[in-house]
């Protein structure tokens, strides 16, 4: 992953304290003298500089008014006068202000923000696409529970983030927030039901804020059962393995159907959520490319059972269900004996929760199989993988990254 490159804020501040200190120099030089230190015009530069200095401390109080020279130094001279003092009196107001109250300093002029709560590995992913694309737009990140001073550091020096610690759910954070001035806020908290209470706050606060909410639910049972509520009307609802589901469907398998002759055999290692939003996304945008869809898993049955109540099984496709474990020898005969696999219209997608059986077996299906297409899960993005997939023509991807590789450009705060 390449580092994040973060734009600053211009430093109008240090400009400026150049531009007068710079400026009553010039003037000096210029032939401008003041009224209490008439020899400044033909001091040293050094002592030009001492007194351009005490300008930001006394201001002209203890040199006079300038005099001499040109009218466009004079009126240079003038400028470091007024703005010299100016410039360090509100800079001690304002450290002032942060040092009584900093939080009230740092969230009372939010305007036009995003707002993100969770500090899992999906904000960072998040926050990783987000300043790819938008460097500059403020960020606060919100978490319920304090953590590690690193993770702090973190969100502020790579993302350029506010951190905030607190419940989102309450009316105090929310108005802290300033959440009616807010983009979009992402509730991607791991905690799918504390994600749907912040939303529906939101909405009683502000009935027309659905449209910036995107919610995460991590389970995605219950995010199919409250499908039909009013706050997942109203707001965007997503899982993470719908995005990566549908990012893999899109980008290799698609192709590969269309490039081959005959229907496809599709054969989905694994069918919790990341095996479940895969076919779910086959049956939406490729159902009239599959032959037959072979689902292996160890509950494999129940889960399909579980599936089938608010996932519909349709087209005209075979499907057949295995309930056993991908290292076993004696699955991958069954699937040999029930489906013709030795094609090139074969799709292996290895899709369990343990990469180290995902990558064995897809290069031992890589060798058996060499005429077929070949898919290894991982969670995070891998180098080694990576590394394995290219030498060996195995398709190596990860949640993080197809995650990442399909969040939609309005959730970036472009293109809304």
């Amino acid at each position: 992953m390449q580092p994040i490159q973060i734009r600053r804020r211009f430093p109008w501040r240090t400009a400026g304290a150049l531009f007068f200190f710079v400026g009553a120099i010039v003037a000096f030089e210029l032939g401008v003298t003041v009224s209490e230190r008439p020899a400044v015009a033909e001091g040293s530069l050094l002592s030009k500089a001492y007194y351009a200095l005490t300008l930001f401390v006394v201001g002209g109080a203890d040199l006079g008014t300038p005099q001499g020279g040109s009218l466009p130094a004079r009126i240079l001279l003038w400028l470091s006068f007024f703005g010299a003092p100016i410039l360090a009196a509100s800079t001690l107001i304002e450290a002032l202000l942060k040092a009584i109250a900093p939080r009230r300093w740092q969230y009372r002029r939010l305007q036009d923000h995003i707002v993100v709560v969770g500090h899992g590995e999906l904000t960072f992913s998040y926050l990783r696409v987000l300043r790819k694309r938008n460097p500059k737009v403020p960020v606060v990140v919100v978490s319920d529970t304090a953590f590690e001073s690193s993770v702090t550091d973190e969100f502020k020096h790579s993302f350029d983030a506010l951190v905030m610690i607190g419940d989102i759910t309450h009316e105090f954070c929310l108005n802290q927030l300033k959440v009616h001035r807010a983009r979009k806020i992402l509730l991607l908290d791991d905690n799918s039901l504390r994600s749907y209470e912040a939303a529906s706050k939101l909405l009683r606060q502000q009935p027309d804020i659905g449209s910036r909410v995107v919610i995460h639910c991590g389970n995605l049972r219950f995010m199919r059962a409250m499908s039909d509520t009013r706050v997942a009307r109203q707001c965007e609802t997503f899982n993470t393995y719908h995005l990566a589901a549908a990012g893999l469907v899109r980008s290799h398998m698609i192709q590969h159907f269309r490039d081959t002759r005959s229907k496809d055999v599709v054969i989905i290692a694994g069918f919790g959520r990341f095996g479940q939003t895969i076919l779910e996304e086959l049956q939406r945008c490729a159902i009239d490319e599959l032959a037959t869809v072979f689902i292996i898993d160890r509950d494999a049955r129940r889960r399909v059972l579980v599936a089938d109540e608010q996932m519909a099984f349709s087209g005209s496709y075979r499907r057949e269900i295995y309930d056993g474990d991908i290292s076993h020898p004696e699955v991958w005969r069954q699937v040999s004996d029930a489906v013709e696999v030795r094609g090139d219209n074969t799709v292996f997608v290895l899709g369990t929760g343990r990469e180290e059986d995902n990558l064995r077996t897809a290069l031992w299906l890589r060798r058996k199989y060499p005429l077929s297409m070949v898919i290894a899960r991982s969670s995070k993005e891998s180098l080694f993988a990576a590394e394995v997939g290219q030498d060996h023509n195995i398709i190596s991807i990860s949640i993080n990254e197809l995650v990442e590789d399909n969040i939609p450009g309005n959730w970036a705060a472009i293109d809304d």
